[in-house]
């Protein structure tokens, strides 16, 4: 098997685009030899657990309407190519991601990462639900085959919290500093969304490879 770990927010749009295209080319080539790891790196690490509302952030982001329609213009136009449905007026937090990837671990534990990541983005990103609220949280475990009231009493606790920080700094102090960031078999490094097309490539060599 050939590791690809997986450095994303589930809050960033071009991680759910990055996914998206990642998602067509394993489709194309169901014999891929991908082991895949999701890995926590917070955009906005600095945000208080209750998070932000979604339209005070993004005024502050991008400084006004003409800048929030700029900055997502391209943002919706990869989504339409995909087939994606983003639904920016639902989304009214922006979430301090912390439980999310607290969860994302434990769902690394019962081989569940994947179905969670998309759980997450869905969650977000088409339903406008809070996924920093521990019952929002619970129920994306739960549909992804998980306990649920297991997973509240962790939320509840600080369980696995300092682990989930930790792997997070690790991410910065080998150098990455944006999301998405795929990492192959340890050393390559392909950063931002690609395409599709340059997936089946990379597991097309890889297969010939022998990898």
């Amino acid at each position: 098997m050939t590791t690809l770990d997986i450095f994303a927010d589930p809050t960033c749009p071009w991680c759910m685009i990055g996914k998206a295209e990642l998602d067509q080319a394993l489709e194309t080539r169901p014999g891929h030899n991908f082991a895949i790891t999701w890995h926590p790196f917070r955009l906005n690490p600095n945000l208080p657990p209750s998070g932000v509302d979604h339209v005070d952030y993004m005024r502050a982001k991008f400084r006004d309407e003409a800048g929030i329609i700029a900055a997502n213009e391209p943002v919706l136009r990869a989504a339409e190519r995909l087939g994606l449905w983003i639904n920016m007026a639902a989304i009214k937090r922006v979430p301090q991601m912390l439980d999310g990837f607290r969860l994302l671990h434990w769902a690394g534990i019962e081989g569940a990462q994947s179905l969670v990541m998309s759980g997450l983005m869905r969650a977000h990103w088409r339903e406008g639900r809070d996924i920093g609220d521990p019952q929002v949280l619970a129920g994306i475990g739960a549909d992804a085959g998980m306990d649920r009231q297991m997973i509240l009493r962790l939320l509840a606790s600080d369980a696995d919290r300092d682990e989930v920080l930790a792997r997070e700094a690790h991410a910065r102090e080998r150098g990455i500093r944006a999301v998405p960031t795929f990492v192959i078999a340890g050393s390559q490094v392909v950063p931002g969304a690609q395409s599709a097309d340059l997936w089946r490539k990379v597991i097309d060599e890889l297969s010939a490879s022998g990898d």
